[in-house]
C-alpha cells in the first residue's frame, strides 16, 4: 500500500510542477514586446517590463515585412504558436505572421506575405563566433538572439503568448 501512495505521490509532483506557468520573479510573462529601432526584447507581466535582450533583425530592419524575401522582419501583432529545437539556429519559437493585415495587404498587391519568421538562436559556426552575430542585422526577417538568451526565453514563454512587434 504504501507503494502505491509513493507512486500517487511522484505522479502528483511530476504533473503538477509540468503544468506549473514558469514565470520571471514569481509573475508570468503575458506578452512579447519587439522594439526593433532599439533592438530590444522585452518580457512584459501587466504591462511591466521585467527583463530585456538585445536582438538581431532582418538583413533590412527597416520598414514592416512586406512580401517574402524582403529580408524585413514584421511588424505588428502576432502569437509564439509553436516551437522547436533548430539544428541551425539552437532553439526557435514561431511567430504566427502572416497575420489577417499582412494577408490582406500581400493579397491587394499580388506577392506572396512570406512566412516561417521566427524568434531564435544564433548559429553554432566553427567561423563566426556567436558575438559576430549579435552584433548586426543577419536574418531573413526573424528575430535571433543570443543562444544563452533564447534558452532562457524558451523556459519563460508559453505558447500562445502574446508578440508586438514595433518599428
Amino acid at each position: 500500500m504504501r507503494w502505491l501512495l509513493a507512486v500517487f505521490y511522484v505522479t502528483f509532483a511530476t504533473l503538477t510542477h509540468a503544468s506549473a506557468t514558469p514565470s520571471l520573479e514569481g509573475k508570468p510573462i503575458d506578452k512579447v514586446l519587439v522594439v526593433k529601432s532599439e533592438r530590444q526584447l522585452h518580457l512584459i507581466s501587466r504591462g511591466k517590463t521585467l527583463k530585456s535582450y538585445r536582438v538581431s533583425l532582418g538583413k533590412q530592419p527597416a520598414g514592416a515585412k512586406l512580401r517574402q524575401g524582403d529580408q524585413r522582419t514584421p511588424e505588428g501583432y502576432y502569437w509564439i504558436d509553436w516551437r522547436k529545437p533548430s539544428d541551425k539556429f539552437n532553439l526557435s519559437m514561431h511567430i504566427s505572421y502572416p497575420n489577417a493585415r499582412d494577408l490582406a495587404r500581400a493579397e491587394a498587391e499580388g506577392v506572396a506575405p512570406g512566412d516561417m519568421i521566427m524568434l531564435h538562436g544564433t548559429p553554432l559556426d566553427e567561423e563566426y563566433p556567436e558575438w559576430f552575430f549579435h552584433t548586426l542585422d543577419w536574418t531573413e526577417g526573424c528575430i535571433a538572439l543570443k543562444n544563452s538568451d533564447m534558452q532562457e526565453i524558451w523556459q519563460l514563454v508559453r505558447n500562445g503568448t502574446l508578440i508586438e512587434i514595433r518599428p
